[in-house]
């Protein structure tokens, strides 16, 4: 399932529960979650 690219608190937290369903380590969910949400940020700037 593909991770929602939105840079809202529930959005993130959705992203953080796919990855850990699929198998990743919490810690790393939490990591991929930031990432595509700061990606999100910056996208919507330029």
């Amino acid at each position: 399932m593909p991770l929602s690219k939105g840079k809202s608190k529930k959005s993130l937290q959705k992203n953080i529960a796919t990855e850990v369903k699929a198998g990743k380590d919490p810690k790393q969910a939490v990591a991929i979650a930031y990432s595509v949400q700061r990606q999100a940020k910056t996208k919507k700037k330029k």
